[in-house]
């Protein structure tokens, strides 16, 4: 179909005065049309996993309720990949190609490993509100691996509309938390880190892969791993099962670690890595609000200012070009 449309009128002279590109079949209007609706529900499958994710902080705080640091992590991730595993299956997905599990890999060890045990460590002391800091940052961190894994090069324009989203996310969540930086802070940097790296490289997995099945081979890549971790760590660490516990593991893994990936990284596919990470500077906000309806956490009168001061920041990155 694509090599088509060359070949209609070659050979055939143009009227004089008539226009140099004369309409095809597909008319520039029709595909545009086509882009747009492209767009628009890769935004929208892009904001469904911010929503998702804005509630990870505070699932994983109902279930450190329950289970140890490490218990959480082995048993969220044993718990995603079971489900990842029975969705591969029942689809029929053929395994990825022999270059394809490298960059698996790289997803596997910064989404599924290290941004859930780097985070649930520093919540043991880190309030969620203080947590939320990372996410702020992750936006600008994810267009920076971008920038520089795939050549991509965005506008000034982008460029400084997504500082100053992360700016205002950066001084309300360090004004909400005191400013104090401690170990947890620590473990906050390095999840910001290796989660970028995931998102990065599992963005551009998604546009020559379903996204469901670019979380779903890394979750199965990682679940000989979990279960015999998540024995080990039952073992040693004590377990109270209640219903806030049971939810929070449940949330943080079919929620956030495998459907909240699946159409994040069908939403960056659509839209692109920078753009669809800009929407997450949505996040940190979208998180204080759960922490207050959920963990009863106080929320003070800066919060409306710093979320239309982010939706706006969010419009300009949306609307500029690469």
């Amino acid at each position: 179909m694509g090599s088509a449309a060359p070949h209609l009128g070659r050979g055939v002279p143009k009227a004089p005065g008539a226009p140099c590109d004369a309409p095809g079949p597909a008319s520039p209007p029709a595909a545009l049309a086509a882009r747009h609706t492209g767009a628009r529900a890769g935004t929208v499958l892009a904001v469904l996993g911010v929503v998702s994710f804005s509630l990870t902080f505070p699932a994983t705080a109902w279930g450190l309720a329950g289970f140890g640091p490490w218990s959480l992590v082995a048993v969220r991730t044993t718990l995603a990949g079971l489900l990842a595993g029975g969705c591969l299956i029942v689809r029929r997905a053929a395994p990825p190609g022999r270059r394809q599990w490298a960059s698996l890999a790289v997803v596997a060890g910064g989404v599924v490993i290290g941004f859930p045990t780097l985070s649930t460590l520093a919540l043991r002391t880190s309030s969620t509100s203080h947590a939320a800091v990372v996410v702020g940052l992750l936006p600008l961190t994810t267009a920076l691996c971008s920038a520089l894994r795939t050549g991509v090069r965005p506008s000034r324009t982008f460029w400084g509309a997504a500082l100053a989203g992360a700016a205002v996310v950066i001084a309300f969540t360090v004004q909400q938390s005191g400013g104090a930086l401690s170990r947890a802070d620590l473990y906050l940097f390095g999840a910001l880190l290796v989660c970028a790296a995931g998102y990065t490289e599992g963005g551009r997995l998604a546009r020559v892969m379903p996204g469901w099945q670019v979380i779903g081979w890394a979750l199965v890549l990682c679940l000989p791993f979990s279960a015999a971790g998540a024995c080990l760590a039952l073992a040693h660490e004590p377990v109270a099962l209640t219903v806030h516990s049971v939810a929070g593991v449940l949330w943080v893994a079919a929620g956030s670690q495998f459907l909240g990936l699946v159409v994040w990284y069908r939403g960056m596919a659509a839209i692109g890595i920078p753009r669809a990470s800009q929407l997450q500077l949505a996040q940190p906000l979208l998180t204080l609000v759960w922490s207050v309806l959920l963990l009863g956490e106080r929320l003070t009168v800066l919060a409306p200012l710093a979320a239309v001061a982010v939706l706006v920041c969010i419009a300009v990155t949306q609307r500029s070009r690469g």
